[in-house]
């Protein structure tokens, strides 16, 4: 009986170890995405430069240092708080859109499905990651901006964050959905910004023909934000949240968020729904959040270069060989792994208890 047992647990094993293998290994499909979506997102920020040459907007060498177009000023009137221009400089790294299709691909997300993502003006580049991520696996971005931006952000009056946008609209290789949009800030009420600066967002965004999104009171907002998600994706529903930045709606009041870990996000527990931005409010639905935010430690994670200078080719790099299974899958094969192993055990210690009773 004995020795049965420890066949028995030795076949597990290997059983075990082809499964958890093949689980957590990223098939080479998933690796060809990524490669797809960094090209993707090289172009795409040579149609933004090129916009912004249209415009007669010159990119400023000394901060945006590999020209990409997708850094924007120190300060200027839609300026909300202070920024980090090396995080801003990261994000503009083609390689970002290999690592959304990455988060995406362990959050489950499939080719069909909506996907809703809050973007804060703040990281234009990662709003070009993430849409061309979606384009990539041929999923819905279901897109809410706001139009105030930090230091080195979409934060350009003549080239803000819904200039950008139109632009990747425009440039026909990429297809999304902007469901709304708000000022952004302090308060989602650019109570951090001038006031001259908060009337040419209003004007803007009146102007736009798109939904404005003007709710001081969080709780509200936050419900306001997921009815447009909810309508714009169908039955089907929304199967992932990417979050962009640190956009007051999306994040919540409390310090619940202080905790949460950069890329695909696990949650310890649920604030109050009066403190709870989007991503709680999407976790307590059972969304997958991807949390795209505390730039250091999205490259520390997911060994992505920091102010690289120049920018990496893409589709090469570290990040190429990460593993992507879904992380619950992992724990619930190992959960019925270690099960059986202990009923194995028992069995054994059982069976050799009954034997030397027989003897």
């Amino acid at each position: 009986m004995k020795r049965t047992a420890v066949y028995a647990l030795g076949l597990l094993s290997l059983a075990a170890f082809l499964v958890l293998k093949l689980a957590v290994e990223k098939p080479p499909a998933v690796a060809e995405e990524m490669r797809r979506a960094a090209d993707l997102m090289s172009k795409e920020t040579a149609a933004v430069r090129a916009c912004r040459e249209a415009a007669g907007l010159a990119i400023e060498a000394d901060a945006d240092v590999n020209r990409t177009g997708l850094i924007g000023l120190q300060t200027s009137p839609i300026t909300t708080s202070l920024g980090n221009l090396e995080a801003k400089r990261t994000t503009t790294n083609p390689d970002f859109a290999a690592l959304v299709v990455f988060l995406l691909h362990q959050a489950g997300v499939r080719r069909g499905d909506s996907v809703a993502v809050g973007a804060s003006g703040s990281f234009p580049a990662l709003t070009v990651a993430a849409l061309c991520a979606a384009e990539i696996l041929g999923v819905r971005a279901l897109v809410i901006g706001s139009l105030g931006a930090s230091e080195w952000g979409a934060n350009d009056p003549r080239f803000d964050w819904l200039s950008l946008t139109r632009c990747l609209g425009r440039s026909g290789g990429l297809s999304f959905e902007t469901l709304a949009l708000s000022v952004g800030g302090d308060g989602d009420t650019g109570r951090d910004m001038s006031p001259r600066g908060r009337e040419m967002i209003v004007e803007e965004a009146g102007s736009s023909g798109l939904p404005f999104l003007e709710e001081p009171d969080l709780e509200k907002n936050v419900n306001l934000r997921l009815a447009l998600y909810d309508r714009a994706a169908g039955a089907a529903g929304v199967r992932a949240f990417v979050n962009i930045g640190g956009g007051y709606a999306n994040l919540g009041t409390d310090s619940e968020i202080l905790k949460l870990s950069p890329g695909l996000a696990s949650f310890s527990r649920l604030p109050p729904a009066e403190r709870r931005g989007v991503i709680f409010a999407m976790a307590g639905r059972g969304v997958p959040v991807i949390h795209l935010l505390y730039i250091k430690g999205l490259c520390d994670r997911y060994r992505l270069p920091w102010d690289p200078r120049p920018l990496p080719f893409p589709g090469k790099g570290p990040l190429y060989g990460l593993r992507g299974g879904s992380p619950g899958l992992f724990l619930a094969i190992a959960a019925v792994y270690f099960t059986l192993v202990l009923g194995l055990a028992f069995w054994g210690i059982r069976g050799g208890a009954v034997r030397s009773g027989e003897d």
